[in-house]
């Protein structure tokens, strides 16, 4: 049984990636490899064999070949153009490899059809990788995961491998903040970072064609909503928390609101790569007009001088 086995490699592991790897582990289908700049006792102590990679195309290509994988998932996180040069590495040597024929960039973002330049560091990383994908391919298949946030940052950072992300993630735990940006009732989706590993793993397993976007989603909600529900059950500590504090984000002036879907999440009961998109709870509707949390920052970031701060602090 073991000979039939696929191969699956994990390349820049970090947060996300232990999750896929633990998953595939407890799947007798698969085999797993990890190419990494170093090595890590986290794949060690699993017995997860780790290939030391300058993630070079001759690199790449070696370990793809040496192990026959199938399949290469990449969880590379960067903001700058390294992000493009080493992805375009990795298609290259699954273009050239004799097994690997599958390629899943690094993506976990949002609703990237409507919204291809949000958050805008993917505006020039991610987006102009993706174009290359839709001509450069040749005979590699490849699809791009996109979960809306992650649940996880709702949780202590010791109950999840994903690391805390308070500049981006409107709720912070350690300062008991919350960051609120627009009206805070603009349609969200969230999805713990072990049901999007699953989800990767199910891909691995399925041998119909990937389609280019595969949208995953735990659950729908607002951060108001979300706001109550965390005062809530932290209220039953002793002694309660006390409710957050928050930071309104909305300037008192602002551009016409754009009428497109919001860049989280994808637009409900989409359906891509055959993984169904649960409707919004109580199926509450999208609001016809609304104003993104880009939008405000760009916004802000073009009327307000650098030293100034446009937040109201309340209790």
């Amino acid at each position: 049984m073991a000979a039939s086995r696929q191969t699956i490699a994990l390349a820049a592991v970090g947060s996300m990636g232990k999750f896929v790897c633990e998953d595939l582990l407890a799947d007798d289908r698969f085999n797993v490899v990890v190419i990494s700049r170093g090595r890590d006792e986290w794949f060690t102590s699993r017995n997860v064999p780790i290939h030391v990679s300058d993630y070079s195309h001759d690199s790449v290509l070696s370990i793809l070949n040496e192990t026959n994988a199938t399949t290469l998932l990449s969880f590379l996180n960067l903001n700058d153009e390294r992000y493009i040069t080493i992805h375009k590495a990795f298609l290259s040597a699954c273009i050239a490899s004799h097994s690997c024929k599958r390629l899943m960039p690094s993506e976990y973002c949002g609703n990237i059809e409507a919204h291809p330049a949000r958050p805008r560091f993917y505006g020039t990383t991610r987006e102009p990788f993706r174009q290359i994908l839709k001509t450069e391919a040749d005979g590699v298949e490849w699809t791009l995961i996109e979960n809306g946030w992650f649940m996880d940052y709702f949780l202590p950072k010791e109950k999840s491998y994903m690391r805390p992300v308070p500049d981006e993630f409107p709720i912070n735990l350690d300062e008991w903040t919350a960051r609120v940006r627009g009206t805070g009732d603009e349609p969200q989706s969230w999805t713990l970072a072990r049901e999007v590993g699953r989800a990767i793993v199910a891909l691995c397993a399925d041998t119909k064609r990937w389609e280019p976007v595969t949208y995953v989603c735990g659950q729908w909600g607002t951060y108001n909503e979300a706001i109550k529900t965390m005062e809530s059950f932290y209220s039953m500590y002793h002694p309660p928390f006390p409710p957050f504090s928050l930071l309104h984000f909305r300037p008192p002036s602002l551009p016409n609101p754009t009428t497109i879907p919001p860049s989280h999440p994808p637009t409900p009961q989409k359906q891509n790569n055959r993984l169904k998109i649960p409707p919004n709870p109580a199926d509450r509707p999208i609001p016809k007009t609304y104003t993104p949390a880009d939008e405000i920052r760009d916004y802000v970031a073009a009327n307000l001088d650098n030293d100034q701060v446009y937040a109201v602090q309340a209790v």
